[in-house]
């Protein structure tokens, strides 16, 4: 699969007049053709069974260079794989990608790819820590938003917990960062936090809900009661 022929193929599933609609909706300066997810899902499907690992990463690199919406989203949805083997190429690309962050789908959808990376190899979480104190508030926004894994499981393992503790450590640096959305982030995770672990999102707004906005206070506590 070259470049070309997976951007025609992406092409093909454009809408008249929905390039204008997602460019104003989005608004990051980049090129966008119209195409919806569920396409970019079809495509997607055609290219994986022709590739191995190694060729799926490079077709995800070429199309996450050209800085079309639609080709990052697809580059990140290639490598969205609850399994995958070598798994380490597919992280190290995936993580080249964060001083790219300037939108929340695109983002979203590579911290779909990451998350998973990240959650069959734990020790990644150090890769994170760094993010945490990036100048781009789209890259912090990521270190809550790759870890959302953390938040599910209902009886997390030593481990797990060790995880889920840490991440809360970051997200408490987080609450007095007037930026929307890393306020929206931090309430994002403590939201699913609290379905499966009330106590603890409880005791984290004590600690440190004063400090954040009232928004992010109310949807953080929105399962709580």
């Amino acid at each position: 699969m070259i470049l070309r022929a997976a951007l025609d193929h992406l092409c093909a599933g454009a809408v008249a007049g929905k390039a204008a609609q997602m460019a104003s909706y989005h608004k990051a300066p980049r090129e966008y053709l119209g195409t919806a997810n569920p396409h970019i899902d079809t495509c997607v499907r055609a290219w994986r069974p022709a590739l191995d690992v190694a060729g799926q990463v490079a077709l995800a690199r070429e199309l996450w260079r050209t800085d079309i919406h639609e080709a990052r989203i697809a580059a990140a949805k290639l490598l969205t794989r609850r399994r995958i083997e070598g798994d380490g190429q597919v992280w190290d690309e995936i993580q080249s990608w964060a001083p790219d962050f300037d939108a929340w789908a695109i983002a979203d959808h590579a911290a779909a790819a990451g998350a998973a990376r990240l959650w069959a190899v734990p020790a990644r979480l150090d890769d994170l820590d760094a993010w945490t104190r990036d100048g781009s508030f789209w890259v912090r926004r990521a270190a809550l938003v790759f870890t959302l894994p953390w938040a599910k499981p209902a009886k997390p393992t030593a481990a797990e917990n060790a995880g889920r503790e840490r991440v809360l450590a970051w997200a408490a640096g987080y609450t007095t960062d007037p930026e929307w959305f890393i306020q929206k982030a931090v309430a994002w995770w403590l939201r699913d936090l609290s379905k499966r672990d009330g106590l603890r999102v409880r005791a984290f707004l004590g600690s440190y809900g004063a400090g954040m906005k009232p928004f992010a206070r109310r949807e953080a506590a929105k399962y709580l009661g």
